[in-house]
């Protein structure tokens, strides 16, 4: 699916994705990212949703997101609340959903100015 915004000037933005991959300003990701409106960071997750860790959500306080929007992929999988809860503890709100949601939202939320972080596993 592709996805266009009206102003993504010097912001990322995911302009398309699908089954094993997105695209942030047009580049292909095919491995598990950030993304932040000023941010990318490849391989913030190595291997898959069975390998998320508290470490991994306690990670992206470093980057003061107001939102945090887990990508699980093609499908949406919940992982055990106790391994976000220092990021609820804090006020950081976080959201479960499937890849093609957390892209959509991303963009949205992004566009609006909030400090959103989408963590995707691809």
């Amino acid at each position: 699916m592709k996805l266009h915004l009206d102003s993504t000037a010097g912001q990322y933005a995911f302009t398309s994705y699908g089954d094993g991959y997105v695209l942030v300003n047009g580049q292909r990701h095919e491995r598990n990212l950030l993304v932040l409106p000023d941010r990318l960071q490849p391989d913030w997750l190595i291997g898959g949703f069975e390998d998320l860790t508290g470490a991994h959500f306690e990670a992206l306080l470093q980057f003061a997101p107001d939102l945090v929007l887990l990508g699980t992929g093609s499908r949406l999988r919940f992982p055990q609340p106790g391994l976000y809860a220092g990021l609820m503890t804090r006020g950081i709100g976080v959201e479960i959903m499937d890849l093609g949601a957390a892209c959509r939202t991303f963009n949205f939320l992004s566009a609006e100015g909030r400090r959103v972080a989408a963590a995707l596993i691809i």
